[in-house]
């Protein structure tokens, strides 16, 4: 259910000093054509109010027929009220303008409430922060935002927003980042992990270090790339914009043609009301300032109508492997216990004691599986790494080797079917960890890159929506990349390829007729991000560079997203075909018969022609609340 109480607050909220001189130039002439009907006022009077009200629409039409050599809209509607009240349609003029105001003043408000939703979405960075330590000077104090440093220690208490981009230096709580990436659960951080200004503390408290203030800070570049999404126009925007300036010289041009044949001003005033163009420079920019508005709130950022557009025509999606479709995490997917009589859980406690020193990611692996298992991991007395091989460790009295055949051949290990079992691995995309215990192998654990979860589910919605095609590029080996493909459902795989290999095979795709979007890290991708129709760069929350380098900004790694991304593209193309058609071709085709079938005259046409612009603005404005696949 819709608060309308809050609704109207909102509304209210939006109506800057511009808007209500908006308001007041409506209600002016408004009123002056109802006094003048009345016969209570003279029409000099009428005149004035009419003057007041046309002014702004006069100065920007000049502006643009100065600077751009166009004529706009605000010209055309000018010379139509013009026309209507030298006609001796006087009242028709009056009231032509005070509609064609208030479909201006409805247009812009509800610009304003989707740029408006931008940063609301965001949220706003608190303006005072309780410091723990400036400039090396300890004590708590309260301090403006502002007059923080980089490298100053700030205090948040749980139901605090973060004033800054930070790292986390005591203490531990959750954090509510949707404002960042859409999601709605809270993270948990603790010491080393990164927080951003504008999220909120849910629970806990934490000291953070600052590292980014102010224009650095992530909030701050969300807002001026969403902000600055305006700038680059869809190619359909652009067919509008086209549309419409040669659209006016030819309808000016008929209108003295029906003139010359009827000598009927009150038809060619008529004619004039149903052939304005303005909705066409209406129907695209609002639905992609909505579009945008929206994917930001759901931690998609889309810079700009242009990649919109693309996105929404996208009919092949190919994904890098490593860090997109994979976590980029080394995991334990199996273990295989072999000669020692080890049940599992004891090699896998071993196996985690011995590398438990060892900052490899292999080792790593080992550690967090028998963590996850619930396995105490006792402290090895003795421990040694060995280059390129692995650890050998004293646990609880016993000799323990953890690595590659080549560190249990060199203990005089036999090692059996290893050759097999290696093949194995591989096949199944994972790496061996061979075990041994007191001069005896004792098995082998598996440890692949895990594939992200979400992926198999994510790729299936987007082969729903359309898709045609989905391919994996990756540098990897072929036996690895299959593996990973065949649990995806990927159609297509190239392995072994270089950086320009990937672009090569972008390349190829184009030619043969479709729409591509790449899907990357954001810079390591970047050749084949920059050369796909639409660059899509993943978990962008994290870095600059994948800000910058892709069309399209994931603020997490949730694959999901990229299905959304494309539902609110696919939406706002449609909804803008729908303005096109609907608003403007239809009902502008039926006024323009009624017109010259002599049906209605200059009034009805300024009341019917209020529909399409309120139609237009309605369809576009819902994109901020209608329901889509994957969006919240």
């Amino acid at each position: 259910m819709i608060d309308r109480p809050n609704q109207a607050a909102g509304l209210l909220a939006l109506m800057t000093r511009q808007r209500w001189i908006e308001v007041a130039r409506i209600v002016v002439t408004g009123v002056a054509a109802l006094l003048y009907w009345r016969e209570l006022i003279p029409i000099q009077w009428l005149w004035i109010a009419v003057a007041i009200g046309l002014y702004p629409l006069v100065r920007t039409g000049l502006l643009d027929l100065v600077r751009e050599r166009k004529i706009g809209t605000e010209i055309f509607v000018t010379i139509a009220t013009l026309v209507a009240m030298l006609g001796g349609e006087t009242v028709a003029g009056a009231v032509l303008m005070v509609i064609i105001l208030i479909a201006e003043f409805i247009a812009e408000l509800n610009t304003d409430r989707a740029r408006a939703s931008i940063k609301s979405l965001i949220g706003s960075v608190p303006q005072v922060a309780l410091v723990r330590s400036q400039g090396g000077e300890a004590g708590e104090r309260s301090v403006p935002v502002a007059e923080l440093r980089v490298g100053d220690v700030v205090l948040v208490r749980a139901g605090e927003k973060v004033p800054v981009d930070g790292s986390v230096l005591s203490g531990q709580g959750a954090v509510n980042e949707a404002s960042i990436t859409g999601e709605s659960l809270p993270k948990d951080k603790q010491v080393g992990s990164t927080v951003f200004a504008g999220t909120v503390l849910a629970s806990g408290a934490l000291d953070v270090r600052t590292d980014k203030l102010g224009a650095d800070t992530m909030f701050a570049r969300i807002i001026a790339l969403v902000e600055d999404a305006e700038a680059h126009q869809a190619p359909v925007q652009k067919l509008a914009d086209r549309v419409a300036a040669w659209l006016i010289p030819v309808v000016l041009v008929f209108l003295v043609g029906v003139w010359l044949v009827t000598r009927d001003i009150r038809t060619v005033v008529t004619l004039l009301i149903f052939t304005s163009p303005a909705e066409l420079g209406l129907a695209t920019p609002l639905v992609m300032i909505a579009a945008v508005a929206r994917a930001a709130r759901n931690g998609i950022l889309i810079k700009g109508g242009l990649y919109l557009e693309l996105l929404a025509k996208v009919d092949v999606v190919v994904f890098d492997k490593t860090g997109t479709l994979t976590a980029n995490r080394p995991a334990v997917v199996s273990v295989t216990t072999q000669g020692a009589d080890i049940e599992e859980r004891e090699l896998m406690r071993l196996a985690a004691a011995a590398d438990r020193r060892s900052a490899h990611p292999l080792a790593q692996a080992v550690v967090a599986h028998a963590a996850a298992l619930g396995i105490e991991v006792p402290e090895p007395q003795q421990y040694e790494q060995i280059q390129a091989r692995g650890v050998k460790a004293t646990v609880e009295g016993r000799v323990v080797l953890v690595g590659n055949p080549a560190l249990l051949s060199e203990a005089g290990v036999a090692v059996p079917a290893v050759e097999a079992a290696t093949a194995a691995a591989a096949a199944g995309s994972s790496t061996p960890v061979h075990v041994a215990v007191d001069g005896r192998f004792a098995g082998i654990v598996h440890i692949a890159d895990a594939v992200r979860p979400g992926a198999p589910e994510a790729l299936a919605a987007l082969k729903a929506g359309g898709v045609k095609r989905t391919v994996m590029l990756t540098g990897d080996n072929a036996a690895t990349a299959h593996a990973v493909a065949q649990q995806l459902g990927i159609d297509e795989v190239h392995a072994e390829l270089m950086p320009e290999g990937k672009v090569a095979v972008i390349t190829a795709l184009q030619a043969q007729g479709y729409r591509v979007a790449m899907v990357g890290d954001g810079i390591n991708d970047a050749p084949a991000l920059a050369r796909a129709d639409v660059g899509i760069a993943m978990g962008g929350g994290g870095t600059q560079a994948a800000l910058e380098a892709a069309n399209v900004a994931l603020m997490t790694d949730d694959l999901a997203k990229i299905g959304a991304a494309r539902a609110i593209a696919r939406r706002a193309y449609r909804t803008v075909q729908e303005n096109l058609f609907v608003g403007v071709g239809v009902v502008h085709v039926l006024g323009i018969t009624a017109a010259l079938m002599g049906w209605i005259g200059p009034i009805e046409a300024a009341i019917i022609h209020l529909g399409p612009d309120v139609l237009v603005f309605v369809n576009s404005v819902k994109l901020l609340r209608v329901r889509i696949p994957g969006a919240s």
